[in-house]
Order: structure tokens, then C-alpha cells, then sequence
């Protein structure tokens, strides 16, 4: 059974998480991580991580640029 996954919906969720988890991070930056780590994601057969694994690689960015 296919489990169709909003990844628009995904981008709001972890964008917002994210700017909420980094405020001194510039929210347009953050957008752009997200959406660009969706996009590689959506390209993957397994959807089902996609949340948690693009919430891992943008804080994972965040923290490397703020060091």
C-alpha cells in the first residue's frame, strides 16, 4: 500500500522547527536546507523517514555553519 507523503507540508513542519531550534539562523536559509534535503530524499524509494532524516541533516548543517 503507498503511502502518499506532502512534502510541501514536510518543508513547513521542519522549517518551522527548525528556525524555532536555530532563531539566530536567517529563516530563508533555513527554507532553502530543508526543501533541498526533501528534494534528494523524495528521489529515494523509502519515504517514510523523510521527516526525521531532513530534520537531521539541516540541524547537523545549522550546527556546522554556527561553529
Amino acid at each position: 500500500m503507498a503511502t502518499d507523503i506532502d512534502h510541501e507540508e514536510i518543508i513547513r513542519q521542519v522549517t518551522e522547527k527548525m528556525t524555532t531550534k536555530f532563531p539566530d539562523a536567517d529563516p530563508g536559509h533555513v527554507a532553502e536546507l530543508v526543501r533541498t534535503e526533501v528534494s534528494e530524499l523524495a528521489k529515494r524509494p523509502i519515504q517514510d523517514y523523510v521527516t526525521v532524516l531532513t530534520e537531521r541533516a539541516v540541524k547537523k548543517s545549522l550546527k556546522q555553519e554556527a561553529s
